[in-house]
């Protein structure tokens, strides 16, 4: 039976709306969203510690907007450079640029066009200083981490580390327009944090970053060896979250310091006992609710003792 003009006119806009929507969701996902929230939890537990309270709204909602644009930013020009592994492993072959419904010029354009506008509006809406360093974080990312050190040493995380501590420098510098000692101490702990963060999803995903023949640790140096670092990384980041105290914090940020790197303690020396994936699992997911509530804390320590 023959389709109706009016049904066959509606089915069009529908297969077009659907299709954009395809389209806008995959350019969002090489943004990285999950990972965005993370980058910005400490930007914005930054801007109140420096702020010593609750910054202005305006220059909230500007750093806040133009930190993601520009770790988005970052985020896609890395989908763009590793479009070749990606297809490798599971976790990233649905990726747009790993599958092909991105082209790979289209997701550069995109990730240099995030880029350029978030430097623009962090150095026009907040400071040239808090622009200066997300960019800085940006291209650290981008060009020493993904393209430089991904693929040639297992040091990768820890050096390539520092690009996602970048973030609370930039909260501090757009609320003061400087930085100080404090503010590089909150560098120190999501720099310290990153190895063991990553260090425990490598153990979960070590045969698919062999595929794409990634030197992650546990490659190259083994599973034991790897467990022991994340120990290393992770009483250096608890010696590290405790510095933090004698900046103007009181008994709820330290008190919630001692308990969450107790916790994190606990699961890297029980991985480091008895190895296995339901326990590197759990760290992993751990470690992401441990930045989360470390910076809570910060905020909740200035907001309530001031």
């Amino acid at each position: 039976m023959p389709v109706s003009p009016t049904v066959a006119e509606a089915a069009v806009p529908a297969t077009h709306a659907r299709s954009l929507s395809r389209t806008v969701s995959l350019y969002v996902a090489l943004m990285k969203p999950g990972i965005l929230t993370l980058l910005l939890v400490t930007t914005l537990g930054a801007m109140f510690v420096a702020q010593d309270g609750v910054p202005p709204l305006s220059l909230v909602l500007i750093t806040m907007l133009g930190g993601t644009l520009i770790a988005g930013g970052a985020n896609v020009l890395n989908c763009y450079i590793d479009r070749d592994i990606d297809r490798k492993m599971h976790r990233t072959k649905k990726r747009g640029t790993a599958s092909g419904e991105i082209p790979a010029m289209n997701a550069l354009i995109f990730g240099l066009a995030l880029t350029i506008a978030a430097f623009l509006m962090l150095g026009f809406g907040a400071n040239w200083l808090a622009a200066g360093l997300a960019l800085a974080g940006n291209v650290f990312y981008v060009v020493i981490y993904t393209y430089y050190l991904k693929r040639r040493t297992p040091q990768n995380i820890v050096i390539g580390g520092a690009a996602g501590a970048f973030p609370p420098l930039v909260g501090w510098a757009a609320v003061t327009g400087n930085l100080s000692v404090a503010a590089f101490i909150m560098f120190a702990i999501v720099y310290y944090w990153t190895p063991p963060h990553f260090w425990a999803l490598a153990l979960l995903k070590q045969g698919e970053y062999g595929r794409a023949d990634v030197p992650m640790l546990p490659n190259v140096a083994g599973e034991d060896e790897t467990r022991r670092q994340m120990m290393l990384y992770t009483v250096l980041l608890s010696a590290v979250s405790i510095l933090l105290v004698p900046f103007g914090f009181s008994y709820i940020y330290f008190g919630s310091a001692l308990v969450l790197d107790a916790v994190f303690l606990f699961y890297a020396f029980e991985l480091l006992r008895k190895p296995n994936k339901a326990l590197a699992r759990q760290t992993f997911f751990y470690s992401m609710w441990y930045i989360f509530l470390l910076f809570a804390a910060m905020v909740a320590d200035v907001l309530i003792l001031g």
